[in-house]
């Protein structure tokens, strides 16, 4: 029932004209990277996996419909028995994408396929959007850690849940999100709030218990009321006293306020003219990709980031912009006829029929060169020269040589059955970070990346041609 009202509508409709059963073509695509970024990460394919495999109404659904007076019976027992019967095709978790391109495709009768929309595009786009954003501060804290800790920002809880999914996807290491650990096996972990230590007469006494409970590789939070002159002047001392005394050397105090690139500097020689050279410096509060950009140029001696609000919602650019368009259509036939959406604006058109994405990879460096989107028959030697054609400038072509050819989309459901096996939490994220490195340095600029080329086939953009002039205002 997680459906705009109008999937409904439109469901009862096709029912009543006779189209229920005929084969659509949906794909999922966006048309604006965030933060104007280079690229995006595709993830949020394993809860629409979920959802489509328990997508049924129960009694207490179908009374609801009943009661909004608009509804025909037939269409009401034609839901009493729904099960999504279609195939889907996607881009794996994990996968850089790129404006215009399908991460998803849907083949399946007409009402199946509209009624899964607002589901679909809710999952991929919430968790492409946070995945992304995690990537980029990831990658401005080159090799520091990056714990997500964004929880009580979160725009509710399924936020804070596969938000917290989608970032370590993008490359977090671990949460502050329990629920997250539990469900994903995302690695979470906590530090205290500043309520531990205020709750003690003094902040030594507050360190020690803390210490003396959680002896193995403990973080102090040290800016409770004088970060270089109690705090981390206590925090030492109850290393000393409490865990060099059990042979144990491993631990960790966090900066949750001031300015973190002046107290990181003075953290990090008092601690290691205090002989604690192991142990380690974590900073929050309120960071993001520019802010810890700026803290590596200054030399922070920051170990760990914790992340919280600005990743969470990915609070500088907060929609992921994913629609969900007709492509095509099978007639009584079975042939496909491919579908077009016009606009005055020119970025609202769409690209029809029912396609492959081809990605193209340099042998010699293994970069990524190119993405190509195909009709669904197309097939591309990649022994061969191969010619790429621009269909905004039709004088501009990109030929490529000595590449391999890998398709994107992979068959996840087929006539209804599920048939992709999802990898782990793990794998996603080490996938994630594989393809990342295969793309150019001058993509990953987080200022006027370089845009990466995605055209279509000479043959896709003759037939979208021949539909615009169809169509023509």
């Amino acid at each position: 029932m997680l459906c705009d009202f109008y999937e409904f509508s439109m469901a009862n409709g096709y029912l009543k004209n006779g189209m229920h059963e005929r084969n659509v073509y949906f794909d999922v695509f966006f048309r604006k990277l965030p933060d104007n970024g280079g690229f995006a990460i595709a993830a949020g394919l394993e809860q629409v996996i979920e959802y489509i495999k328990d997508l049924h109404f129960d009694a207490e659904d179908l009374d609801y419909l009943r009661s909004k007076g608009i509804f025909d019976e037939a269409f009401l027992d034609y839901l009493k028995s729904f099960k999504f019967s279609g195939d889907i095709y996607a881009v794996p978790e994990g996968t850089p994408v790129f404006p215009y391109e399908p991460v998803l495709t849907v083949k399946a009768p007409a009402i199946q396929a509209q009624l899964i929309e607002t589901f679909v595009l809710l999952s991929l786009n919430h968790q492409s959007l946070i995945a992304t954003k995690a990537n980029r501060i990831v990658r401005a804290a080159q090799g520091r850690a990056v714990v997500e800790f964004g929880s009580r920002r979160a725009q509710g809880a399924s936020g804070a849940v596969y938000g917290a999914r989608a970032a370590f996807i993008g490359g977090c290491k671990g949460t502050a999100c329990t629920l997250t650990d539990e469900l994903f096996g995302v690695p979470a972990s906590g530090t205290m709030a500043h309520s531990w230590i205020q709750m003690f007469d003094s902040e030594y006494e507050a360190f020690k218990a803390f210490v003396e409970l959680y002896p193995d590789n403990p973080t102090l939070l040290v800016d409770t009321y004088n970060t270089l002159k109690s705090g981390i002047p206590n925090a030492i001392k109850v290393f000393k006293d409490v865990l060099l005394p059990m042979g144990k050397t491993e631990c960790a105090i966090r900066l949750d306020s001031g300015d973190i690139s002046y107290l990181s500097k003075k953290a990090r020689k008092m601690l290691d003219d205090a002989g604690l050279t192991e142990c380690k410096i974590t900073a929050s509060n309120a960071l993001d990709e520019k802010l810890i950009r700026d803290l590596m140029m200054q030399g922070a001696q920051v170990d760990t980031f914790g992340v919280g609000e600005r990743l969470i919602t990915s609070q500088s650019s907060p929609v992921f912009d994913g629609v969900y368009k007709l492509v095509a259509v099978e007639n009584s036939a079975g042939d496909i006829e491919p579908k077009i959406k016009v606009s005055e604006n020119t970025a609202k058109i769409t690209n029809p029929h029912f396609k492959k994405v081809y990605r193209y990879y340099d042998n010699e460096s293994g970069k990524a060169l190119a993405d190509e989107l195909c009709v669904y028959d197309e097939v591309v030697d990649d022994s061969k020269n191969h010619l790429i054609f621009d269909p905004n400038a039709t004088w501009k072509t990109k030929e490529l040589y000595d590449f391999t050819a890998r398709e994107l989309l992979v068959p996840v459901f087929r006539g209804g059955e599920c048939i992709y096996q999802s990898p782990s939490i793990d794998e996603i994220a080490a996938y994630c970070a594989n393809q990342v490195d295969l793309l150019w340095d001058e993509v990953k600029r987080f200022e006027n990346p370089h845009k990466y080329y995605v055209d279509l086939s000479q043959r896709l953009y003759e037939i979208k041609s021949i539909l615009l002039n169809v169509h023509k205002m």
